[in-house]
């Protein structure tokens, strides 16, 4: 087990974004810290929720990987399972993509009625191009009556679940959404906003606007706004509050290979110097613990493995193990496998200097895959239906 261990000064005191209990309430549910785990397609299934929220002690906020909305309408068999929250979940939030105030519809009612979670969040900034080309996830606020009309659908369609909006800046800096947009989920019912401070033209590139989500707090002062971008350690997120004056944070790319940052993000925020510093002994427990939880909810030890295998650089960024090591490690295939190749390392290596950077996707200043015309009128929506959701159904 990765035991917090006392460090200099993380600091005290998180900035003015804050509420007086130190939590965030989204709806119903107090959020205490407010910390977020970012939906990543592939990663944020339940085994790895389950991972950090043990970290975290149960504290925080764990969202599931991006759910489309047609797939779940359609009862898509993978959807199903990727909607499947563990008892111990707590609130149980959903994240859902759709182009169409429809069908969008259907689905957030499906889980009102179904009892399928406790809370959902729109996916308004997702960059890659299989999303941006149907108009859907980052490109989609530039079409401002479009936006209006998917969350009054889900806000209509929610009764007692609180709905979140998850976005970007803008497609590019030629064409900034984000103060608009925060207006209109304001004015249409949306209980709070996350805002990763880059464009989709960005993607995960260049270095996080956070200027952009102070803009956008003091933009819409009636709503908890949450902070994204560039937090690869407790300070940097007690950092983003303190310049920012977000109520609370959301972390993505910084938990992948450290599923532990949200026991040093729980310490930071309640004012404790603590923070996790594990050997690699340590380090590999978790990796076999992970793929373990995979191969279990998959219900294949081999699967789960496998789809552990993208884990596997990300937990071991930073030590000394060696290139044939490591692609051995990540071309294996049972459980037993796994847990010999690590007991050839050298597992009392302490925690390496700077391994806290960086990991993930980097690429940036791509062009934004858009459908034709889409930039000509951000008032005509004409051409958008639920057909843009058929290429990814399926979750």
């Amino acid at each position: 087990m990765i035991h917090a261990r006392p460090g200099r000064g993380t600091g005290r005191g998180v900035g003015r974004g804050m509420r007086d209990n130190g939590g965030m309430q989204i709806g119903p549910h107090l959020v205490q810290p407010p910390v977020v785990l970012a939906p990543m397609a592939g990663i944020t299934n339940a085994p790895f929720r389950t991972l950090c929220r043990e970290f975290s002690g149960g504290k925080g906020l764990f969202v599931s990987e991006m759910i489309t909305t047609r797939a779940l309408v359609e009862r898509n068999e993978k959807t199903m399972q990727l909607v499947h929250f563990d008892e111990s979940e707590k609130p149980r939030s959903i994240q859902l993509y759709g182009v169409d105030p429809a069908t969008v519809g259907k689905a957030v009612r499906m889980i009102a009625e179904e009892g399928l979670a406790d809370h959902i969040d729109l996916n308004f900034g997702c960059p890659v191009p299989k999303v941006t080309r149907k108009g859907g996830g980052s490109a989609l606020p530039y079409k401002r009556p479009l936006l209006r009309a998917i969350l009054r659908e889900a806000v209509s369609g929610a009764g007692d679940l609180p709905v979140t909006m998850k976005m970007r800046k803008g497609i590019d800096d030629d064409h900034l959404t984000y103060l608009d947009a925060g207006r209109i989920a304001v004015e249409e019912g949306v209980t709070a906003i996350a805002l990763h401070g880059r464009t989709a033209s960005q993607h995960y590139g260049g270095t996080a606007d956070w200027d952009a989500i102070a803009r956008l707090k003091e933009h819409v002062p009636e709503i908890p706004v949450l902070g994204n971008g560039d937090i690869w350690s407790a300070r940097d997120a007690l950092r983003m509050v303190r310049e920012t004056g977000c109520d609370g944070v959301v972390v993505g790319r910084g938990c992948l290979g450290r599923p532990w940052l949200f026991s040093d993000l729980v310490a930071a925020f309640e004012g404790r110097e603590e923070f996790c510093r594990p050997d690699l002994r340590e380090v590999a427990d978790v990796m076999v613990r992970h793929a373990t939880l995979l191969g279990e909810w998959i219900g294949d030890e081999a699967r789960g493995v496998i789809d552990f295998r993208k884990h596997v650089a990300w937990y071991l960024k930073g030590f000394a193990v060696g290139s044939e090591m490591r692609k051995r490690l990540a071309i294996t295939s049972s459980l037993s496998e796994l847990r010999s190749g690590l007991d050839e390392l050298d597992l009392d290596q302490p925690w390496p200097t700077g391994a806290d950077g960086p990991r993930g996707r980097t690429s940036g200043n791509n062009r934004v895959v858009l459908p034709d015309g889409w930039l000509k009128d951000p008032y005509d929506c004409a051409g958008v239906g639920e057909d843009a959701e058929l290429d990814t159904s399926g979750g």
